[in-house]
């Protein structure tokens, strides 16, 4: 079971870190929610970094804890702007402008489904 969820969020992480590479409005997009373009410019790579990690299996059980921390940070970043009223929450670019839609419950709900996964994967 730890191998199945450390592939999957493995994927996702790939898959995002390169969708928000092709898409110029991931930059902008970040910095509403609060992330300095230092962290914004290097969210990308280090997504994909840990992504093949996962996928790979290296340096287990780090890059699932790493992936851990990284979510929860999203999600409390997708926490605080969900305060705002909705036509003014930023949309979630998490996936690039394939997810290009205001952040709101289900934003939460898939980065609680990935905190699992990333919890089960580190296989302790």
């Amino acid at each position: 079971m730890a191998f199945a969820a450390r592939l999957i969020l493995g994927i996702v992480f790939l898959s995002s870190g390169a969708l928000k590479l092709r898409d110029p409005s991931w930059l902008p997009t970040a910095r509403k929610f609060g992330a300095p373009t230092f962290v914004a410019v290097a969210v990308s790579p280090t997504e994909i970094l840990l992504g093949a990690m996962l996928v790979v299996g290296v340096a287990s059980p780090w890059p699932s804890i790493a992936a851990e921390v990284i979510l929860a940070v999203f999600t409390v970043a997708m926490l605080r702007v969900m305060r705002k009223p909705l036509d003014e929450r930023p949309v979630c670019a998490c996936f690039g402008r394939w997810a290009a839609r205001p952040v709101g419950s289900s934003s939460i709900a898939r980065n609680l489904v990935l905190l699992a996964l990333a919890a089960i994967s580190t296989g302790v």
